[in-house]
Parts: structure tokens; C-alpha cells; sequence
């Protein structure tokens, strides 16, 4: 009970702090919260009203601690840019950059751990070599050129998948949202016209994503898997007569997953929150984008709603990471 006691404090007080960080960052930036409301028209008088509604005329204190009381009730505060509760909005628009989070993480880890392995494996060999220079190029490429590039290969001149956007505009009001995923929800309906435009649009942008993902993902498996080979343990396999393939799946691998479940969530996060570039090439109506579009507008209240909820996402998926620390390496029980 006290180390369960000790850990919840441990996320309140990292989501307080969170909250803290984003909350007056917000407030000492030079943006107007009651001018972007009321806008550039309007008097000084009207401005000065709209202040003391707001509460922006009392102590930073006194604004942070009403702050964290609304949004412990869900309250994020309105849009200025929409009209709606920003929770709302978040809501609206968060399935569509979990959908292509998903879809990239799925291609990073799928194909970054074998890369991985296979280039620790054969470590200095033709296979490492070509792994690292994918490596390399995935971390030195701009991924907004890779997208602009993409569109000009794929989409326009060869025509293999869809253009900008989630979905063609013939099947955009013909699915009924129920999981806010696209393609989950064009299955559960059974329009599957629908369903094949909304993967046309997703594959081009979730590749990227996942090569850029995957870019990470081998290399730390191929450090992970470079350590785990020079280990006594897999001399002693070796000794036994184990088949090699053994020794790499069955226990190098399984070794290597402690520390690569860490970075593969770590991807998973930052491909949630990192995919602004990319959704604003491809015209992707997600978090990212949501978040910049009010930064241009000076939309503070969804600013602030959207980073908060990216934050949060960080401290859920290592919350998990640390579970399946505990599943996969008895020892950290």
C-alpha cells in the first residue's frame, strides 16, 4: 500500500507539475487572451471588461489554482476559434492523429526490431551497414520534405494512394462516427468504398511516420541486441548446442525487450504529439494540426487543452512502459 501510495503521488505531483509548466508558459507568452476573443476593433473599455471576466486581472496564483480546479471537472475552457468547449473539440479530433499514430507505430515497430536484430546480429556486415544508413537518413531527412516529396511521387504522378485529407469528400458524411477511427468505423458499417479511400489517405502519411519511428526503433534494438549477444549467457547457449535462431528470438530478444518496450512507447507518444509537420502537409484534420491552427489564432484555451492532453499521454504510456517492465522482468517486482 505505501509503495501504491508512494507511486499515485508520484503521477499526481508529475501531472501537476505538467499542468504548472503549460498553464504559465501560456500566460507570459505576448497573447492577448480578451483581443483574440473580442478582436482588434474592439475598445479599451470592452477589453478591460473582458479581462475581469476572464479573471486575467487577478494574481497568476489565484488564476493557476481556478484553473486546475476546472480542469480537474473537465473543463477546459471555450474555444475562440470554434465556439466550442475545447474538450469537445479534442474529442473531435484526437481519433484521427491516434489513427495515424497507430498505423505509424505499427510500421516503425513491425519493421524497426527485426532491422534491429538483424543488424546486431551481423554487426559490421553489409545487412548492419544498410540498416544504419536507413537509420541515418530517417533522422536527417526533414519529415515535411519526405511528405511534400511523397505527394509529388505516389499522389501525383503515379496516383498509388489519395491525396491530402483523411478521406475523399463522395464518402465524407456516409460513415457514422462511433470510435472516431476512420477505418474501424467504415468497417463497422460495412461501407467498404469508404473504407478503401480512408486506407488510400492514411498509407502515404502513416509510412512516413513509421519510417521515421523506425529510424529510432532499430537502432536502440540493434544497441540493445549488441549488448545482449556479448552476455555470458548466450556463450553458454551457444555451448549447449542451441540453434542460433534460438539464442536471438528466444533469449537475446526476450533480454532486449525489457528496455525496448521504454522506446517503442516513448515513439508511440511522440509520434501522438510530434505529427504536426506531417498532418499539416497532408492536410490531416488532427491534434497537431487543431493545435497549431489555434496557435496562429491565438486561441490560448485550446492551446493550452491540447498540450495538456499530449503531456498526458506521455505519462500514461510510461505508466504502461513501467507495467510491462514488471511482466516481462520479474526482477523489477
Amino acid at each position: 500500500m505505501k509503495a501504491l501510495a508512494k507511486f499515485v503521488l508520484t503521477l499526481l505531483l508529475t501531472w501537476l507539475g505538467l499542468l504548472a509548466v503549460t498553464f504559465f508558459i501560456g500566460r507570459v507568452i505576448p497573447i492577448d487572451p480578451a483581443l483574440a476573443a473580442l478582436g482588434d476593433r474592439a475598445s479599451e473599455e470592452q477589453l478591460a471588461r473582458a479581462r475581469e471576466t476572464m479573471g486575467l486581472n487577478r494574481p497568476l496564483t489565484v488564476q493557476f489554482a481556478s484553473y486546475v480546479g476546472k480542469v480537474m471537472q473537465g473543463d477546459f475552457g471555450t474555444s475562440v476559434l470554434t465556439s466550442n468547449p475545447v474538450l469537445q473539440d479534442i474529442g473531435r479530433v484526437f481519433p484521427a492523429t491516434l489513427e495515424l499514430a497507430t498505423a505509424g507505430i505499427v510500421v516503425g515497430a513491425g519493421l524497426g526490431v527485426p532491422l534491429g536484430v538483424w543488424a546486431g546480429v551481423r554487426r559490421g556486415r553489409f545487412a548492419d551497414q544498410l540498416v544504419r544508413v536507413m537509420g541515418l537518413v530517417g533522422y536527417s531527412v526533414p519529415i515535411f520534405w519526405l511528405g511534400l516529396m511523397g505527394l509529388v511521387l505516389f499522389y501525383a504522378k503515379l496516383g498509388w494512394v489519395a491525396g491530402p485529407g483523411r478521406i475523399d469528400v463522395a464518402f465524407e458524411y456516409s460513415v457514422t462516427p462511433v470510435t472516431g477511427l476512420l477505418l474501424v468505423d467504415a468497417a463497422l458499417a460495412g461501407e467498404w468504398e469508404a473504407w478503401r479511400s480512408a486506407l488510400s489517405h492514411l498509407l502515404l502519411p502513416a509510412l512516413l511516420l513509421g519510417y521515421f519511428s523506425l529510424a529510432y526503433i532499430s537502432r536502440m534494438t540493434r544497441s540493445f541486441m549488441l549488448k545482449e549477444m556479448g552476455q555470458e549467457y548466450v556463450i553458454a547457449a551457444r555451448a549447449k548446442g542451441l540453434g542460433e535462431a534460438r539464442i536471438i528470438w528466444r533469449h537475446a530478444l526476450r533480454n532486449a525487450a525489457v528496455p525496448l518496450v521504454t522506446v517503442i512507447a516513448l515513439s508511440y507518444a511522440g509520434l501522438l504529439e510530434g505529427s504536426v509537420l506531417t498532418e499539416t502537409v497532408f492536410s490531416w484534420p488532427g491534434l497537431g494540426q487543431y493545435i497549431t491552427n489555434s496557435l496562429q489564432n491565438a486561441d490560448m484555451n485550446a492551446v493550452l487543452g491540447g498540450t495538456l492532453v499530449v503531456g498526458s499521454v506521455f505519462i500514461a504510456l510510461n505508466l504502461l512502459s513501467d507495467l510491462a517492465y514488471r511482466l516481462l522482468d520479474p526482477r523489477t517486482r
